[in-house]
């Protein structure tokens, strides 16, 4: 079985092979990009238990996942702690700078790395990484600047879209389907 998913372009699949780092800004992408304010002042955040659960998949297959984010959130923090999600960096306007100082210290190039963002702030990071993503809720200028536009929303299923990508494009789809066929776990 092949998945159903956008990345289908020869090249674009070649250059999936190659990541090992798949970077996440937050508001847009793992989330739907709105902020909700209680009346005491605290932020809540949404977030889709399938993105979660693909990036799970990707961790169980070896990639590294970080989430690198202009704001600072304690929900982001919970977060990625219920995901195992070792790579957090909040508050950081440079994308670009944290990815390559995180590739650095993971000993890998930025050729082998994903990025998905949805807004200026991402913009050089998704330029310069391997495999540069988007997602339809960015703005057209954005997207343009994209390798692939994922055709699920950001905050709803777009960052699990390139979870199951990444895993079909790696060879690890077939082993993730068995594990919950067969309970192999």
């Amino acid at each position: 079985m092949t998945l159903d998913t956008s990345l289908v372009d020869s090249d674009l699949i070649d250059r999936a092979r190659q990541i090992r780092l798949l970077a996440l800004d937050v508001d847009g992408v793992l989330s739907d990009g709105r902020l909700y304010f209680q009346t005491d002042g605290l932020e809540i955040k949404a977030f889709y238990t399938q993105d979660g659960h693909g990036i799970k998949l990707l961790r169980q297959a070896g990639l590294e996942v970080a989430l690198i984010t202009g704001r600072d959130s304690p929900m982001v923090s919970r977060r990625a702690a219920a995901l195992g999600i070792d790579h957090v960096h909040q508050g950081r306007d440079d994308k670009l700078d944290t990815l390559r100082q995180l590739c650095e210290h993971l000993g890998l190039s930025l050729d082998q790395t994903a990025y998905c963002g949805d807004d200026l702030p991402d913009l050089a990071a998704i330029k310069r990484c391997g495999l540069g993503i988007s997602v339809p809720n960015a703005p057209a200028y954005i997207r343009s600047h994209a390798d692939w536009v994922t055709e699920r929303q950001g905050g709803h299923g777009a960052v699990r879209e390139i979870c199951d990508a990444l895993l079909e494009a790696q060879g690890h789809w077939g082993a993730v389907v068995d594990t919950y066929l067969h309970g192999k776990r």
